[in-house]
């Protein structure tokens, strides 16, 4: 469990970093990667969601085995962006930083993957209870 709060903490706070700083740098985006955004609907819609993206990871790294289920939209989320760029880049209309930089995302798939992994239901299983044994609490052994 520790592994998955840890990958989901990084990811959470490295994508604030990488996220934010664009959300005040809309004119300088257009000038470094021209043409200028002639939707900015559409630049703060994709930062703003990212944003909402990396609050949902802060609150998967509080109880991994609780939210379990959340791991697997967030892993659909790491495909997304990878995926358009690979798409961009065939087609040569996206520069290589930006399909390399992009590329971090595949290594968060995998991580999402194995925290996703180690969480499974035989995790679950080892959670400590909040009852004291003499307080009527039934333990079962795990199902095989």
């Amino acid at each position: 469990m520790r592994f998955a709060r840890t990958v989901f903490t990084v990811a959470g706070m490295y994508g604030i970093v990488v996220l934010v700083p664009p959300l005040f740098l809309e004119s300088q985006y257009g000038r470094n990667y021209p043409p200028p955004v002639t939707h900015p609907e559409f630049f703060y819609g994709f930062f703003a969601l990212g944003i909402a993206w990396q609050i949902l990871f802060f609150i998967l790294a509080t109880d991994p085995i609780k939210y379990r289920a959340m791991m697997i939209p967030s892993m659909l989320e790491k495909t997304g962006y990878p995926l358009a760029l690979i798409f961009l880049h065939l087609h040569n209309r996206i520069a290589p930083r930006m399909f390399a930089l992009g590329s971090l995302d595949w290594i968060f798939l995998i991580l999402f993957a194995i925290a996703y992994a180690k969480t499974g239901p035989h995790a679950a299983d080892l959670r400590i209870p909040l009852a004291s044994p003499g307080s009527g609490v039934r333990w079962t052994s795990p199902k095989s």
